[in-house]
């Protein structure tokens, strides 16, 4: 009896052993990794691993997305004329893609997710094949979610078939976050200062600017600055400081300038002497001499740097927000260093922006002014080597309304040549061919204070598709009404920029277009299908900033068996809801809130729990939709309840009687944003009682400590300081008309 007992067990032990002896043979017998590089013929074979990994930067152990094992990914080389054969292996748990950024290639291996390609699934291998029909220096990088973010990113290079050797080297910058990429989008999406505070940007009260601020939250604006995101480390491939020692004196290097970043541009300058830009966005054009130029995020430039003599010289990227810099070292010996650019004066550019923006929120037109082409940096009050004594006598001011405008004259110094795209001429005529015109106004618009990005007002999920005809010649007019710079990319196509060159105008992917510039680009509809036009800056391209041009009559894509399911599925990035909240544990109790809010809908609910002789509780819960380019009005409805021991009826200051002791209603309201961003809320709930509540939360005062006031008709008040530890921790005091004082901790989320 005892041996048939031992069978149960004999039977499981012996499948566990084939099990792992199977095991152990599909391990054995998995086929090893192809080579990573072939060339047969005019074809040119890679293959790209994407999976994840740990790195360390800053001390920290962090995740992230690896393509063969590295970040960035490895520079792929090619020959124009030949055959690009990529296969992408995805070794991840989740979906990704890669876009071919610049490239010209057939509509379904541009390699956006759902809107021209397939994703990529866990598992799975795609395969792109397209003819190299260019030359130039080019990038790619993941279309999907946040994944560019956490590295996966590298250059593209294709070479001229005609062209002589020389010396180069390929330089791809970037920005990396210990953060998790999909916490930085969140916590922009909830008007967090945090990264202000970790930048030194706040411009807080206490700096001695009274008036300036004033004037900027009186016309309802947030705090100036010229970037998002605070970043740990910006790499030059990879590293904080790297080195090419392999350059010698009297070298000329070809430097191959990829900006990778998600959403950062880089100033480069150079310690020994000029830089001769010599291609833009992978088009060659006529040389130009500078001593610095900006590149904008997903922009590339080929310059070319000589090496003097012995030593070795400093390529110095700087973030444009100053924060940090990245170099590289080309050459041997002793170190040449460049001059560093000193932190931005924003005081200065936020009085700048006093004066540009008016109370409607929109950016002042000055009537025969207009700015095009980065030839008018507003920017460059900012700039403290702009505005030494020496530099402003020396000043070309372009523009007399401009100069009087800011207070100082703007433009190229007699010692200091800074690149703008009115420079910028090609070295063939680039004109279109004749045929019809399509023209296309687009305002670039949008908020920080809601951390929302349009065009003309409406996100890509809000608009429909720009159908546009083969044969015709499409010209866009863009005004940037923001107070940002936006980086445009188009997909599958050059187009012209328009900056004075005429025939020889400039061919560029990616348009870098300044606050209240207006610029104009021109491009031959040549192919067929859908082609996403956006802004670089990941987190603005996320939040809607973009729109789809589409061919009519195009061939079905093979990669999009049911195409209205993925464009739901593009169309689901700007609609995602991003939750918050805030909750205080004081002395006295707790209140606090809890929102999941998107482009335009809001869904919350608020407490207050209070403890001792202050017992009671309210909670109010609200749905609502916010309108408006500058959503400063926001509509809704929920419902309201009330209690508090002993209360009692008590009568509002219209009078009617306002009854906390046990209060439950519906409620609908109005709340709108003020001058000084003060919040104006007036509702009417289910019982015909009327409220109308002012208040605002988190007035700068330093550059940690905030202070929060309101009151309203119900004769509830309340006034309390945080001071801000960490980006989720805060110590906290206030006082409330129902709750009494209290002190403790604020969580943020």
């Amino acid at each position: 009896m005892k041996r048939y007992l031992l069978l149960p067990v004999i039977f499981l032990l012996s499948v566990s052993a084939y099990a792992q002896h199977m095991m152990g043979m599909k391990m054995d017998s998995k086929e090893p990794r192809k080579p990573f590089y072939t060339k047969i013929g005019n074809r040119e074979i890679y293959h790209l691993y994407i999976g994840d990994s740990t790195v360390n930067y800053t001390g920290k152990a962090r995740p992230a997305m690896v393509i063969n094992g590295s970040i960035p990914a490895p520079a792929l080389e090619f020959t124009e004329g030949d055959t690009a054969e990529i296969y992408v292996h995805n070794e991840m748990m989740m979906e990704t893609s890669i876009h071919w950024h610049g490239l010209i290639l057939p509509n379904r291996y541009d390699g956006v997710s759902y809107l021209t390609t397939a994703p990529i699934g866990p598992g799975e291998t795609h395969f792109y094949k397209f003819p190299l029909v260019q030359h130039g220096t080019y990038w790619y990088h993941s279309h999907t979610m946040t994944q560019q973010q956490s590295g996966m990113y590298g250059a593209f290079v294709i070479h001229s078939k005609h062209e002589a050797p020389q010396k180069e080297y390929t330089l791809l910058l970037s920005d990396w976050t210990d953060e998790n990429p999909d916490e930085v989008e969140r916590s922009l999406h909830n008007q967090t200062d945090w990264y202000a505070i970790r930048k030194g940007s706040t411009q807080n009260y206490a700096e001695g600017h009274f008036k300036t601020k004033l004037t900027n939250e009186w016309k309802r604006m947030v705090a100036m600055d010229v970037s998002d995101v605070y970043y740990d480390r910006f790499f030059s491939n990879g590293k904080a400081v790297n080195h090419a020692s392999q350059f010698k004196k009297g070298d000329k290097v070809r430097l191959r300038i990829v900006n990778g970043g998600s959403s950062t541009y880089f100033w480069l300058n150079y310690a020994a002497g000029k830089i001769t830009v010599v291609a833009n966005d992978g088009e060659d054009v006529q040389p130009v001499p500078v001593d610095r130029l900006i590149i904008a995020t997903a922009e590339t430039y080929d310059v070319v740097v000589t090496i003097p003599h012995d030593g070795s010289f400093e390529f110095l990227a700087t973030a444009e927000d100053r924060t940090q810099s990245t170099s590289l070292w080309l050459g041997g010996g002793p170190e040449v260093k460049a001059k560093p650019l000193q932190h931005l004066k924003y005081f200065e550019g936020m009085q700048m922006m006093n004066d540009m923006m008016g109370v409607d929120g929109n950016m002042k037109k000055m009537d025969g002014m207009v700015m095009t082409n980065q030839v008018m940096d507003m920017n460059t009050v900012m700039y403290p080597e702009m505005n030494d004594d020496a530099t402003k006598k020396d000043t070309v001011a372009p523009d007399k309304k401009m100069a009087d405008m800011t207070g100082m004259d703007m433009g190229n110094t007699a010692g200091m040549v800074t690149l703008n795209y009115g420079m910028l001429k090609a070295l063939k005529p680039t004109t279109l061919l004749a045929g019809p015109v399509k023209l296309l106004h687009f305002n670039l618009t949008g908020n920080m204070n809601r951390y929302v990005w349009t065009i003309n007002n409406k996100t890509v999920s809000e608009s429909d598709k720009i159908l546009i005809k083969k044969g015709e010649n499409v010209r866009i007019i863009l005004y940037n009404n923001t107070m940002m710079r936006h980086p445009m990319h188009l997909h599958g196509h050059y187009f012209r920029v328009l900056n004075g060159q005429g025939d020889y105008s400039p061919l560029k992917n990616t348009l870098d277009i300044m606050p209240m510039e207006t610029d104009t680009i021109e491009f031959a509809a040549t192919e067929s299908g859908d082609w996403f036009f956006h802004c670089h800056i990941l987190y603005h391209m996320m939040s809607g900033m973009g729109r789809i041009f589409s061919y009519e009559n195009s061939p079905p894509n093979p990669e999009l068996p049911d195409p209205a399911n993925a464009i739901k599925k593009v169309y689901a990035d700007d609609r995602r809801f991003y939750p918050m909240a805030k909750v205080g544990l004081e002395s006295n109790g707790s209140d606090g809130n809890l929102s999941f809010a998107n482009t335009r809908w809001k869904l919350w609910t608020m407490w207050h729990l209070g403890i001792k002789d202050t017992k009671g509780y309210e909670s109010e819960t609200m749905i609502g939709r916010y309108f408006g380019q500058m959503q400063w009005l926001y509509g809704y409805a929920g419902f309201d309840y009330h209690y508090k021991k002993a209360t009692g009826q008590e009568k509002n200051l219209f009078g009617q009687v306002s009854n906390k002791n046990n209060r439950h209603t519906a409620v609908v309201g109005l709340a709108y944003t003020l001058p000084m961003l003060f919040v104006a809320d007036a509702r009417i709930d289910g019982n015909g009682k009327l409220r109308f509540q002012l208040g605002r939360e988190d007035i700068p005062l330093t550059s940690r400590l905030r202070f929060t006031v309101m009151g309203n008709t119900d004769k509830e008040y309340t006034a309390g300081f945080r001071y801000i530890v960490t980006k989720y921790f805060s110590v906290s005091s206030h006082y409330d008309s129902d709750m009494g004082l209290g002190g403790g901790l604020t969580l943020t989320y």
